[in-house]
């Protein structure tokens, strides 16, 4: 077909041809792809293959062109969100969710796998192997394979409503964050050390404004940290937290709520006493119990320290001549206070020496320390001007793609991750990994980090360093995860 995202991608690296590619392209190849990866899916159900090969890396391979379709897609649509990527991903969440749900639920299907997993004493796997065809079961399972009748059609039912809600509550989201701003006198710009004022500035002239605040980590915590104005860090806090409990089309509490019911059922209709039981069981916890262990041995010494921490704050309110008690909007910027008075700690000294060009040298410096990687940058066009790119070599050999974009705008879900547009592989023909950092960091000139900043830029990169390791086969993550990606709740 005449669409870009469904042709062989004949650029440098074989990255996206993203100014090939329009939101009217993402509709059709996503039906391409989702009906070549059915056809591949029957072919494995129905063909007389009972093989590992057969059966698991034919799976693994099935849904080529719709990982590729998704993998640009999800990206661009949780960092660079435009009115018509968020229409398809609506009307995309509840088809992928049934994709998934056909799949697991074909009994064909279920039963070689299950049959691979009952002999696999017999079936001489390496441990990768051994352990892909673990998950497999385990996801054919947590999605219901082996229910019948009215409770198979109900838990498809309840897949299908969750990822419709996942979707509505981070678009809703994003909503509310993307229209609230408070706009900055002269004065109360002033008081704000010049890396506040600077993000203001860039915030308000992406709206065509004088300075203002966001709902953007990145300037309201700051803007919490360092504004001696009490009436306006309320009414920034109060924004804040109030994200989804507004009212109207935007308001998340009644599909925060139905989310919940659905996650009980969910649970329920698997076998589980409840979400929580379900969530744990293939994570390192295990069990609700043994979450509520750990948090209970934490709170008693946790609460005793923020007390004490309220009790000096508090004086240093009054100190100041404002009435008691501390409050939330209070608490962010006394501490900074403290950190001054009592450790000589002041955060606006010592962001110039972490700037994002120097945090992503050292960056680059401890990876190539520790794993022998180099970085060479590389030009775009990328998805958006804001995103940087490198070349990942290791001994002059090409490792993989990896795309930092970091700096935050409207159009960019809040938070930080990492993501990969292209997985690695080794299965069927090596598949190096495009991945790609996202951030939301303030602008400035030179961008300047705090040190929570720096931790965040180094945690998401650990994650990239994740994705070019060398397996042969992919993460074993179904359709309706990815349908789920831009969401603030999992399946």
């Amino acid at each position: 077909m005449n669409n870009p995202l469904m042709q062989v991608w004949e650029t440098p690296f074989g990255l996206p041809p993203f100014a090939a590619i329009r939101d009217e392209d993402f509709a059709p190849a996503f039906d391409a792809a989702l009906a070549n990866a059915r056809a591949a899916i029957a072919a494995v159900a129905e063909g007389p293959g009972a093989s590992f090969a057969e059966v698991i890396e034919a799976l693994e391979l099935a849904e080529g062109d719709l990982d590729r379709v998704g993998g640009v897609f999800y990206n661009l649509a949780g960092a660079d969100s435009t009115e018509a990527r968020e229409a398809l991903m609506r009307d995309l969440a509840p088809k992928m969710s049934a994709f998934s749900s056909e799949v697991t639920n074909n009994k064909a299907l279920w039963a070689k796998v299950d049959a691979l997993w009952q002999g696999r004493d017999a079936l001489d796997l390496t441990p990768e192997q051994a352990r892909v065809l673990e998950l497999y079961r385990q996801m054919f399972v947590r999605s219901g394979a082996a229910l019948e009748g009215a409770a198979a059609e109900r838990l498809t039912a309840v897949k299908s409503r969750l990822a419709v809600l996942g979707t509505t509550f981070g678009q809703n989201l994003l909503a509310e964050e993307r229209g609230w701003f408070m706009e900055l006198a002269s004065t109360d710009l002033a008081a704000l050390p010049g890396f506040v004022q600077e993000a203001a500035r860039a915030a308000g002239s992406e709206r065509g404004l004088g300075p203002v605040v966001t709902l953007n980590r990145s300037l309201i915590v700051p803007f919490l940290q360092f504004s001696p104005n009490r009436a306006l860090r309320e009414k920034a806090y109060a924004a804040w937290v109030a994200r989804g409990a507004n009212g109207g089309e935007t308001d998340n509490r009644a599909v925060a709520a139905e989310i919940l019911a659905l996650r009980a059922e969910r649970a329920g209709l698997l076998g589980y006493p409840d979400f929580a039981a379900y969530k744990l069981e293939p994570e390192m916890a295990k069990t609700p119990a043994a979450v509520r262990d750990l948090l209970m041995r934490v709170w008693a010494p946790a609460r005793t320290k923020a007390l004490a921490d309220a009790a000096v704050l508090e004086a240093m309110l009054k100190a100041d001549g404002l009435p008691a008690p501390l409050e939330p909007w209070d608490w962010r910027y006394y501490s900074e206070k403290r950190r001054k008075a009592e450790h000589d700690l002041d955060e606006a000294a010592l962001k110039p020496y972490l700037s994002l060009e120097a945090m992503l040298g050292a960056m680059f410096d401890c990876s190539a320390r520790l794993f022998g990687l180099e970085f060479r940058e590389i030009a775009g066009p990328f998805y958006h001007p804001d995103v940087r790119g490198w070349e990942v070599t290791r001994n002059g050999a090409h490792v993989a793609v990896f795309l930092g974009d970091y700096f935050a705008r409207g159009a960019k879900r809040s938070g930080a991750w990492c993501s990969a547009m292209r997985s690695q592989r080794k299965l069927g023909g090596e598949q190096r990994p495009i991945v790609v950092n996202v951030c939301n960091f303030a602008k400035g000139n030179p961008a300047l980090l705090s040190y929570d900043d720096a931790r965040t830029l180094f945690h998401e990169f650990g994650h990239a360093l994740q994705h070019q390791r060398g397996t042969r086969f992919r993460r074993v993550a179904k359709p309706a995860l990815r349908a789920l990606a831009g969401g603030a709740f999992g399946p």
